[in-house]
């Protein structure tokens, strides 16, 4: 009841310049003793995947913790995985303001940030300085002034940078906030990028002593027939998971809702459906021979279930959270 209180209240303001004051005080409580004052009781439900032993099956989802600035105080709510980024070789301040927008009645979120952040420096700085004890996923992404052609470049700087730190890395190529992105999901250029991610990480795992796992995170805007060549791709590229899905620019279930014509990318309960249909084909495709992150419209315990039920083996949550509360995180933990 609180927490919806503080809600109703926090919904009144400009969603961005809020977004940063609660990042910036929870960085301040994480790793104090205030921080047990969010810690919940939860069971514990260990979950082996990717060759990582996870505290649990629910993650928190890239762009909340953008610079890993609130590692320690999400792993004290419960969280058995946080994934901080999307982060860029260099620091960029992202797309013209105003660029994050509340869907209230369809528990939503269209935002169009366009990978804002401090860059991957400052990132890894922040994760070094991080006592979470649970997996740390770094999600990477390309500068906006990086031609198309050598978007490459910029995730094979941040692999390098981020790899030593991170349990797992996420390579963004479906965000619809940077111009021509999700072009990488296709064809040569997705083969030439997965084929150097991959070589890189080969060579690092020797230098390093350290296997770190590789995921792709895709749009939930593919047809049929773009999830079965990526599938296809990702199976013969041998990459270590998927995460499905990204934001969408689908509007069919906001339509005529407020916000619901700016650009951007849509998050929270509308994108249940969508994500699910990705998921639902990737499992045909991919047989379980690579894992799904499940993400995507998780607002309770059922919509969790349901991910896990359609063949997701890790869950991760973003909208939701910001619409529930921490309840959300111990009901979906404590029950599914």
């Amino acid at each position: 009841m609180i927490y919806y209180i503080i809600r109703s209240i926090l919904f009144k303001l400009d969603p961005e310049l809020t977004h940063k004051f609660i990042i910036k005080k929870l960085s301040i409580i994480g790793g104090t003793p205030l921080e047990k004052l969010f810690q919940q009781r939860l069971i514990s439900r260990p979950i082996k995947c990717m060759g990582l032993i996870f505290k649990n099956s629910l993650g928190l989802a890239a762009g909340l913790d953008k610079n890993a600035e609130c590692i320690d105080f999400f792993g004290a709510m419960g969280f058995g995985f946080i994934e901080v980024g999307t982060v860029t070789p260099v620091a960029q301040i992202g797309n013209k303001k105003p660029r994050l927008f509340h869907l209230i009645e369809s528990e939503g979120i269209i935002n169009r940030m366009g990978f804002n952040n401090l860059g991957v420096d400052n990132l890894v700085h922040n994760v070094k300085k991080s006592k979470f004890k649970g997996v740390i996923g770094i999600n990477i992404g390309k500068n906006e002034k990086t031609d198309i052609e050598q978007s490459k470049d910029d995730y094979l700087i941040c692999i390098k940078k981020v790899y030593s730190y991170a349990d797992y890395i996420a390579i963004n190529i479906s965000s619809p906030n940077t111009p021509l992105l999700r072009s990488l999901q296709y064809g040569e250029i997705l083969d030439d990028l997965l084929n150097s991610v991959k070589n890189q990480q080969k060579e690092l795992a020797k230098s390093n002593l350290k296997y770190v796992p590789i995921v792709i995170k895709i749009s939930p805007d593919l047809s049929e027939e773009e999830i079965i060549k990526i599938a296809d791709s990702l199976l013969r590229y041998k990459i270590d998971g998927v995460i499905a899905t990204n934001t969408s620019i689908n509007r069919s279930l906001v339509n005529k809702l407020k916000h619901a014509e700016e650009l951007g990318g849509l998050s929270g309960r509308p994108l249940q459906l969508i994500s699910n249909k990705v998921i639902q084909s990737l499992v045909k495709e991919l047989k379980g021979r690579i894992p799904i992150i499940g993400v995507g419209g998780i607002d309770s315990l059922i919509a969790a279930r349901e991910k896990i039920a359609i063949g997701a083996s890790l869950i991760q949550i973003y909208s939701g959270l910001i619409y529930k509360g921490p309840n959300l995180i111990r009901n979906i933990i404590n029950y599914i």
